[in-house]
């Protein structure tokens, strides 16, 4: 059975409780306004902008640690592919709309991360839930002879680092 049919990132989430304001789990949040350029001709965001969205908030809480989503690590080249995402539409948002994407730590492995992502878009009576996703990321590295790739485990001062996040999301 295919992964999605299996999982879905709204299982258990409590839409109405997400709507409020009050505070949801979460190690990261990103703030931003949509421009012009990420809608389509309905003047909607086109569901792609919404990956985006994710990965930017993705690189932001990687800065915020002290690391990049690339790094040179005792010589060899390290990087995180996505190896799974998926995203689930809820109400649409436009031109000029501010949003906040929030970013929690599902599931740290050996070699890669699990990350749930949030997607509200901001609003004088509060925050409405836009847009919800998946993304599995690979810690890998680069061989820079051959151009393979090999999956590699998180880098210890990285791994630290995500598990205090991991347990920063939890109180």
């Amino acid at each position: 059975m295919p992964f999605w049919m299996l999982w879905n990132p709204c299982d258990n989430l409590d839409l109405k409780a997400m709507s409020r304001l009050e505070p949801q789990p979460h190690c990261f949040e990103y703030r931003r306004r949509v421009e012009f350029a990420e809608t389509d001709m309905a003047g909607l965001v086109h569901f792609s902008n919404f990956f985006r969205y994710m990965e930017t908030t993705e690189h932001a809480f990687f800065r915020s640690l002290g690391h990049g989503v690339h790094e040179i690590v005792d010589g060899e080249s390290v990087g995180w592919p996505r190896v799974q995402s998926s995203c689930d539409f809820f109400k649409p948002i436009r031109f000029e709309d501010q949003i906040v994407i929030r970013l929690s730590i599902q599931e740290i492995r050996r070699r890669s991360v699990r990350y749930l992502y949030y997607i509200f878009k901001e609003e004088e009576s509060g925050e409405t839930l836009v847009a919800s996703g998946r993304i599995v990321t690979a810690s890998v590295q680069f061989n820079r002879q051959t151009g393979d790739i090999e999956s590699v485990e998180i880098p210890e001062e990285l791994n630290k680092k995500l598990q205090g996040a991991l347990e920063s999301q939890k109180s």
